[in-house]
């Protein structure tokens, strides 16, 4: 009798459990991990030289589980005394290091890979434990995007001496990383720097730093030789000690869009190269006739994957009016079934938010929503650990293109859903942003979803898909997102420069900086001498300012005498100001999206016909440069003869760059296109006038920007006889804006402008300096020469690959096929 009831109550608990369906606990275990920690005593110091290091006397933080609260192990606060000599351990190696063959580079990168393989379970759980993420996702994502980046950069080790011949490795490369993916994130930035012989000295973040200690030792077990990669524990200050030493060449930064700006003022003036991965608030655009269900779980993996702390997540999705009630209650449905719990139960969606402080963020932003009248859905039916730092995934509706929670990246399991009409309505609002990291759009009409890639200003952008990586795809972004990328070809010029173009390092005083830059007195007649005037006897003419594809009376109504020898007066030019750089920006903002969509075949005709019209009227400015104060007819000759081939040059270069293929393991297509920048700032030198200008406008308009320039102040005149030349050469009107005036006068307008996308400075350092500080307002890209004389009369690859780089952005696409 007692079996029988026993089968019959084993019956109705396999009813129950099959009425439900619910997930048991699946743990992993964290005995490997933890007898790791315990080989250490539970201490950690700093890694330089190939070692650990305890100084005495020093300070221990704990690192804690956000799963649990329980303390895992304590790590050194290395101090500025340890960044002296882990950067001088990089300097020591770098020696070495860089001497290396590619070969030899290619098989200590294969070596960590392959060990990082061999030690790919503890990894996946220490990462779990250390950042409170799913155990699920470290194992089956994290992980083997490391290995595959130190596979994929062994490969270009390999083949720097033959595919990048011209580049050289850049030096000690400082590098900061978050505590959202500790592990990727090194991955990401130390396998491109040491592909192309570079040392490094890395920062990880002070929440997440055990993984970046067992990385350590896998090097070490690798063979890496000492020095090559250090890494240093610590805070905020213990990373602007690193970022600012003197003896580090290059700074690489993943983190807050705050952040990033206070690294561009930092590092502004001093030659050293910067790359910033930051901030985001991405899209997700949804149309009518998507796929909603499959929409629904592209939601699932944009915005909870790592509980929504990704810089990339989707946290505004877009969805078309009409198909609005019905995707919201599908996703509404979808999130009662998300499972929040421990880090390691490998059944579990979303894990811990990452510390007090994160957690306390995102409970801020959500009241601030609910405080402004949005609807927030946590689900009923979700149940949230008592113990640990949890938060459910979280739903805003009723919410305004104004709201705060729409506007800030909170950086958590939080999604905003905002409604649109039309597909211009949907880029409208995909843009209306300050960032520009990444997008997906969600349909089944293919010509559809490529035009609103196109349109939409980010620097990766999914089809039917989110989240996607690897290491032959760039990832970076636009705007306040920041600029350079990591992974792919195009990652590997954020580590290298051309041969024999190191600038000089500089450090500016406070007197230095806080001098009076920028600022002109409007120039007035010149005072007679005892010999009066030589003027030319011709129909007096003061040149106008090239504005929209007219020439145009400047604001200021002044203007200044261009004096030649025997103080000749070969002409007079207006001195622009504020109001003019205004009205050339608008010009150029206005004309830069149909420039930007024309045929690059049609731009090179059209930089063909402005070669043609130069050269016809060759003697003009053969004897103009001449003239001028220093001029000589033999010099002046070869400059105008170089000018004409310059502008052929880069005619042939309009349809030659346009992208290409990446070789991701998507079965699809993952296309990288060379975007324009956008509106471009330029500011001429005083050397070979003629030469420079078209040197500097010509790569930019032909790659599909449009400028705003400032020729040579001392010789404006070969810039200003262009403008019939433009006139009469089919130039589309906003295309090149021609201002004339005090260089750096201009300057300070046109890098403080915020529809300007890049600067380009040639003049001083100090002026260099000013140029890179002031551009972090909207982080816009610069190149500046640091108060170098540039040889306008080189040519070649390196050329080429320089100006390339400045006048084009990097856009994934990724286009997954049978979707």
């Amino acid at each position: 009798e007692r079996e029988r009831e026993r089968e019959r109550m084993d019956g109705e608990k396999i009813k129950e459990v099959m009425k439900k369906l619910e997930y048991g606990p699946a743990p992993e275990s964290a005995d490997a991990a933890n007898e790791w920690i315990a080989k250490h005593n539970g201490k950690f110091g700093f890694y330089s030289d190939g070692k650990f290091h305890h100084p005495e006397d020093r300070l221990y933080t704990p690192t804690v589980c956000p799963g649990t609260g329980e303390t895992l192990a304590e790590i050194i606060e290395a101090e500025a005394e340890d960044v002296e000599e882990a950067v001088r351990a990089a300097r020591r190696a770098f020696v070495k290091w860089s001497s290396r063959t590619g070969y030899e580079r290619a098989r200590f990168l294969y070596a960590i890979a392959r060990h990082m393989q061999k030690h790919a379970r503890v990894l996946s759980v220490l990462e779990s434990m250390d950042n409170g993420k799913s155990f699920r996702e470290t194992r089956d994502a994290d992980i083997p995007l490391c290995v595959r980046h130190f596979y994929y950069h062994a490969g270009w080790a390999q083949l720097m001496d033959t595919e990048l011949s011209f580049m050289e490795p850049l030096g000690v490369v400082a590098q900061v990383i978050p505590w959202n993916f500790p592990l990727l994130m090194l991955a990401w930035k130390i396998a491109p720097a040491l592909a192309m012989g570079n040392t490094v000295v890395l920062k990880p973040a002070p929440s997440t730093r055990l993984s970046a200690m067992l990385f350590a030792e896998i090097c070490a077990e690798a063979g890496l030789p000492p020095g090559v990669v250090n890494i240093l524990p610590g805070g905020n200050d213990l990373g602007f000690a690193l970022v600012n030493h003197p003896d580090v060449d290059k700074v690489a930064f993943t983190g807050s869009t705050g952040v990033g700006k206070l690294l561009r003022r930092s590092t502004a003036g001093t030659g050293k190269k910067l790359s910033l991965e930051l901030g985001g608030k991405s899209p997700m655009v949804v149309f009518d006739n998507a796929d909603l269900d499959t929409a629904v779980e592209g939601v699932v993996n944009a915005i909870w994957f790592n509980q929504g702390q990704v810089c990339c997540a989707g946290s505004r999705l877009l969805v078309q009016e009409n198909v609005y009630p019905q995707f919201v209650a599908k996703l509404r449905r979808r999130m009662d079934n998300l499972r929040i719990g421990g880090p390691l139960d490998k059944c579990v969606d979303v894990g811990a938010i990452v510390n007090e402080a994160q957690l306390a963020r995102v409970q801020q932003y959500v009241q601030i929503a609910r405080d402004e009248g949005a609807t927030v859905y946590q689900s009923p039916l979700q149940q949230v650990p008592g113990k640990g730092l949890f938060y459910p995934p979280t739903l805003v509706t009723d919410v305004e293109t104004s709201s705060q929670v729409v506007i800030d990246e909170i950086f958590g399991p939080v999604l905003v859903v905002l409604t649109f009409r039309s597909p211009a309505e949907a880029v409208k609002l995909a843009n209306n942003t300050a960032f520009g990291l990444s997008a997906s759009v969600w349909t089944q009409d293919v010509p559809q979803a490529l035009d609103v890639a196109f349109k939409i200003r980010a620097g990766v952008v999914w089809v039917n898909s989110h989240n996607l990586f690897d290491a032959a795809a760039g990832f970076g972004g636009m705007k306040e997102s920041g600029y350079g990328r990591e992974s792919g070809r195009e990652g590997l010029y954020e580590y290298v420069r051309v041969r024999g173009s190191a600038p000089p390092y500089r450090v500016f005083t406070v007197d230095d900086v806080k001098a009076p830059w920028g600022g002109t007195v409007p120039a007035t007649p010149e005072p007679v001498g005892d010999d009066g005037f030589h003027v030319r006897e011709r129909v007096d003419r003061t040149y106008k300012v090239f504005v929209g594809g007219k020439q145009v009376r400047p604001d200021g109504q002044y203007s200044r005498v261009i004096l030649g020898p025997n103080r000749t007066v070969l002409g007079e030019v207006s001195e622009c100001n504020r109001k003019d750089v205004r009205n050339a920006v608008e010009a150029a903002y206005k004309a830069a999206p149909g420039w930007g969509k024309r045929a690059a075949y049609n731009r090179s005709q059209i930089l063909y016909f402005i070669a043609e019209n130069l050269d016809a009227r060759r003697e003009e400015f053969v004897a103009q440069l001449a003239g001028r104060p220093g001029g000589d007819q033999e010099e002046a000759a070869r400059e105008v003869a170089a000018t004409v081939e310059r502008l052929f040059y880069w005619a042939a270069w309009a349809d030659k760059h346009g992208g290409s293929v990446q070789e991701t393991p998507l079965y699809g297509a993952t296309v990288a296109i060379h975007e324009p920048v956008g509106v471009i700032g330029i500011a001429c030198p005083d050397n070979s006038p003629l030469l420079n200008f078209v040197s500097l406008f010509a790569p930019a308009i032909v790659r599909g920007n449009t400028c705003v320039i400032v020729p040579s102040p001392a010789f404006p005149l070969c810039a200003t006889s262009l403008f019939q030349v433009f006139e009469c050469s089919d130039l589309p009107p906003g295309v090149v804006n021609i201002l004339t005036g005090d260089r750096d006068h201009l300057t300070k307008y046109l890098t403080e402008h915020r529809e300007v996308d890049a600067m380009w400075y040639f003049g001083t350092a100090i002026g260099s300096y000013h140029v890179e500080h002031r551009s972090a307002d909207n982080l816009k890209r610069t190149q500046v020469n640091y108060g170098k004389t540039v040889d306008w009369f080189a040519t070649g690859a390196p050329l080429a690959s320089q100006m390339l780089y400045h006048c084009t952005q990097v856009k994934n696409i990724w286009i997954p096929a049978g979707v």
